[in-house]
C-alpha cells in the first residue's frame, strides 16, 4: 500500500478545494503516497466541478485524458469524485469505461474504501445521503502553502436560483455546528494558517437551520479568540441576508478583514427576477452603501452575469450604469451558461454567446477602469501585508492585503531586502500601482 501514489486534479471552485484536502486526510491516514507528477502516480483522482458548462467540459477534458491512461495501463485506478461524479453518476461509468468509481459529494469519507475495491478489480459507485453534514478529517492536507485555508461553515443552498444546479448536486443548506468549526479552526491555526477564509454556497445564513437565528456574527467572535490568527475573511454573502449584527463585528474585530463578497449577479429587476434572486436592485444599492457608511474602507467584491435569457439592451444598460454608479473595488463577470435541469434552461429568448461575450467585454472594460481608479487612490497607504512568496532574482516578495482573496484579487508586490517567510505579516507603504497591482515599500508605521 506505501508504495502506491496518488495524483489528485482537484476542480472547479474552494468548496470543493476543501473537499480534496478533506479526501487527501482520509487517504495519507491510509497509507498512500502522493505526487504531482502524472507520469509517477498510480491512481489518480479527479475532483470535479459543473457549475458551468466551462467547468463541465474542463473536468470531462480530464477525465478522458487520464482514461487513456488507464487504459494503456499506465493507471492502476481512476476515480472521479465531485459535482460531476454526483450530477452525472451513471453516464460516467457506461460511457467512460476507463474510469474505476465515482464518489458523490458527500461520500467523502469513503475514498479510502473505494480505492480497496477498485484495487481488488471491483467497479463502482459510492454515495451517500445528500443532506448530511459534510465530513470534517482531522488530518486534512492544507493544500494552499499552509498559510492560509478554506474553512467551510455549511453546505448546500436552498435559493433554487434558475440558472443554477447546485442545490441538486449539494443539496440542501446544513450549516455545521459551531463546535465542529472552531475545532477544525484551531487544528489549522495550529499547524501555521494565520488565515481563515469562511466559504460555503451563502455564509450569510450560518445557522438558522440549526440554531433558529443568523448566526455567522456569533461564529466570527468565537473565532476571533484564536490567538495565533491573524486575519478572516468572508466569502459569498447574500446581499438580502446581510443584517446589522454582522456589520457590527465585523466593525469592533480587528481580525476580520473590511472585505466582503457579494455576488449579486445582476441588476436589472427585470432579470434578477427571472434568475430567482430575492433581491432588487434598490435593495443591493442600500446595502452597498449602508455598508460603505459603517465600513469607509471596506473592499467589495462581486460576481455578474452576462447574457441570461430574455436579457435586452436596455437590461444590460442597466447593469452597466450600475456598476458605474456603485464602483465595486473587484468585480467578475461569467457568461450565462445554458444549464440541463435548471429552469432557465427552458426561458425563451435565449441569447447568442456573441452578445453574451460582448456584453460580458464591455462591463469587463468598465471595470478596468474603476479597478485602476481604487488602486491609484490606495497610493500613499500603510497597510499590512501576508507574504505569498519571493518574486524570482528581485529582491521583492509577493503579497496580498485586506483586499485581495488568493487567486481572485490582485496583489502588493513589496520591494525590500530583508528576509521575508511565506505567512509573514509586515507593514507596507503603497508607492505605486500598475493595473489592478501595487507596488510597496516596508514601512515602520502602524496601521492600526
Amino acid at each position: 500500500m506505501s508504495q502506491m501514489k496518488i495524483l489528485f486534479v482537484s476542480l472547479g471552485c474552494d468548496k470543493n478545494l476543501v473537499d480534496t484536502e478533506m479526501m487527501l486526510g482520509v487517504l495519507n491516514e491510509a497509507g498512500y503516497l502522493f505526487t504531482d507528477d502524472e507520469n509517477e502516480a498510480n491512481i489518480v483522482i479527479v475532483n470535479s466541478c459543473c457549475f458551468i458548462n466551462d467547468a463541465k467540459e474542463e473536468s470531462i477534458q480530464t477525465l478522458l485524458e487520464m482514461e487513456e491512461k488507464r487504459l494503456s495501463g499506465k493507471l492502476e485506478a481512476l476515480v472521479v469524485t465531485g459535482c460531476l461524479a454526483e450530477r452525472y453518476k451513471e453516464e460516467i461509468l457506461t460511457e467512460i469505461p476507463g474510469i474505476d468509481a465515482v464518489l458523490g459529494t458527500t461520500a467523502t469519507a469513503s475514498i479510502a474504501t473505494c480505492l480497496e475495491h477498485v484495487l481488488k478489480g471491483e467497479k463502482g459507485g459510492y454515495f451517500e445521503d445528500l443532506n448530511q453534514i459534510p465530513y470534517i478529517s482531522k488530518n486534512r492536507q492544507i493544500t494552499t502553502g499552509g498559510h492560509f485555508a478554506y474553512l467551510r461553515i455549511a453546505e448546500g443552498c436552498d435559493k433554487h436560483c434558475t440558472y443554477c444546479i447546485i442545490p441538486s448536486v449539494r443539496g440542501r443548506y446544513r450549516s455545521i455546528p459551531k463546535e465542529e468549526i472552531l475545532e477544525e479552526a484551531r487544528r489549522v491555526v495550529e499547524n501555521g494558517v494565520k488565515e481563515l477564509i469562511l466559504v460555503a454556497q451563502e455564509t450569510t445564513l450560518y445557522g438558522q437551520d440549526i440554531y433558529g437565528k443568523k448566526s455567522l456574527h456569533i461564529l466570527l467572535k468565537e473565532l476571533c479568540k484564536i490567538e495565533e490568527l491573524r486575519w478572516i475573511r468572508i466569502l459569498y454573502c447574500y446581499p438580502e441576508a446581510i443584517e446589522d449584527e454582522l456589520i457590527q463585528v465585523m466593525k469592533e474585530e480587528d481580525k476580520i478583514c473590511n472585505y466582503l463578497d457579494l455576488p449579486i449577479q445582476h441588476a436589472s429587476d427585470e432579470i434578477l427576477k427571472k434568475m430567482g434572486r430575492r433581491t432588487n436592485q434598490a435593495e443591493i444599492r442600500n446595502i452597498v452603501m449602508k455598508l460603505r457608511k459603517e465600513i469607509p474602507d471596506i473592499c467589495i467584491r462581486t460576481t455578474l452575469i452576462s447574457g441570461f435569457p430574455g436579457e435586452t439592451k436596455e437590461d444590460h444598460e442597466i447593469l452597466l450604469d450600475f456598476v458605474k454608479e456603485m464602483k465595486f473595488n473587484r468585480l467578475g463577470v461569467f457568461t450565462y451558461s445554458m444549464e440541463e435541469d435548471t429552469k432557465a434552461a427552458t426561458f425563451p429568448n435565449q441569447i447568442s454567446e456573441e452578445v453574451k461575450e460582448k456584453r460580458r467585454d464591455e462591463l469587463m472594460i468598465l471595470q478596468q477602469k474603476i479597478a485602476f481608479e481604487h488602486a491609484e487612490k490606495m497610493i500613499g497607504k500603510v497597510v499590512d501585508v501576508m507574504i505569498e512568496g519571493k518574486v524570482a532574482d528581485e529582491c521583492a516578495y509577493v503579497t496580498r492585503t485586506y483586499q485581495d482573496a488568493p487567486n481572485v484579487d490582485g496583489y502588493l508586490f513589496l520591494q525590500t531586502d530583508k528576509e521575508l517567510m511565506s505567512g509573514d505579516f509586515v507593514c507596507s507603504k503603497v508607492t505605486s500601482s500598475y493595473e489592478y497591482d501595487l507596488i510597496g515599500e516596508m514601512s515602520d508605521e502602524f496601521t492600526k
